[in-house]
């Protein structure tokens, strides 16, 4: 098939134009709040006590759940927040062991770690999930449609959906009790409660500094590791600790935000109409070669000038 000179420019053009999309999404700059509310969890602090998962159920108005909070059975299995559950403790042995020659327990505290650049309020085709400036990923029950592509989107597994409803279902998860800490002085129910302080509640750079200092002044207390300082773009609850995180049930993710690559793919083909140009492009080449190697009058006229 031969290219003729018109059908070269045309090309080249929109080959210009992917390029421009797709360097207008690669500058494009981080939606993340500057310095948010966090809480760090120091879990060489937490005794497993589950003060914490008491305080956010009365908090959030949860149902009760099937076993007391002061049934330490519970934490003979590992669990997952669910629609019931906004968080949990999960205790895990690790190997280590103290003067009686008994395994030491880690006991760690799950939630939605509010993600500075939350996957889910990307996926979130209505904008019932949205990043605040507190630090918040806030929920708005009366946008949602219930496509639960944020529980697809999760690279934490959070989001949970009240299947048991078929009525007014809503996607449930910890709402880092938005409406307390956007009052002056407010506390999150957990941190409030936490009789040993392992979790702290600040502006994150100011909990990164406390755990950076932790670290400094106790290097044999604590791993040289803050996760999510950058897991994700960074996260607005953080965790030290003396155990490695992947024996303590973390799940591995890249320090890259997860929307990034899933919005320049989903921007460059649908921003300022790129896929329909892409559709007539296509046709217009199908057309084109229709034709066979016989050339259009108008390209033989503009091949003469």
């Amino acid at each position: 098939m031969k290219l003729t000179r018109r059908g070269f420019f045309k090309i080249t053009g929109a080959a210009g134009a992917a390029a421009t999309v797709s360097r207008a999404y690669a500058a494009k700059a981080s939606p993340a709040p500057e310095d948010p509310f966090g809480c760090l969890v120091d879990l060489t602090r937490c005794i497993g006590c589950r003060k914490c998962e008491d305080a956010c159920n009365r908090v959030n108005d949860l149902p009760p759940p099937a076993r007391s909070f002061e049934d330490p059975t519970v934490l003979n299995r590992p669990r997952r927040p669910d629609e019931k559950a906004f968080t949990v403790v999960n205790r895990y042995f690790p190997g280590q062991r103290d003067a009686s020659n008994q395994l030491v327990p880690t006991f760690v505290k799950i939630q939605c770690m509010h993600c500075q650049e939350p996957a889910c309020a990307s996926a979130c085709i209505v904008g019932a999930l949205t990043k605040k400036e507190n630090g918040a990923v806030h929920y708005d029950v009366t946008r949602c449609i219930g496509c639960r592509y944020c529980m697809v989107a999760c690279p934490f597994e959070i989001p949970a959906y009240e299947y048991h409803d078929p009525i007014t279902p809503r996607v449930m998860k910890c709402t880092f009790c938005f409406e307390r800490i956007s009052e002056a002085g407010g506390l999150p129910g957990c941190a409030e409660i936490c009789p040993t302080e392992a979790i702290t509640f600040g502006r994150r750079k100011t909990l990164l500094a406390v755990a950076k200092k932790r670290i400094q002044d106790n290097p044999a207390r604590y791993l040289q590791e803050i996760y999510g300082e950058k897991e994700v773009g960074g996260t607005s609850w953080m965790y030290i600790t003396a155990v490695p995180f992947e024996k303590l049930g973390f799940i591995d993710v890249p320090d890259k935000p997860t929307p990034r690559l899933a919005e320049t793919i989903q921007h460059s083909l649908f921003a300022y109409l790129w896929s329909p140009i892409v559709l007539y492009g296509l046709l217009g080449g199908i057309m084109w070669a229709s034709r066979g190697n016989r050339p259009h009058p108008e390209d033989e006229e503009g091949d003469r000038r």
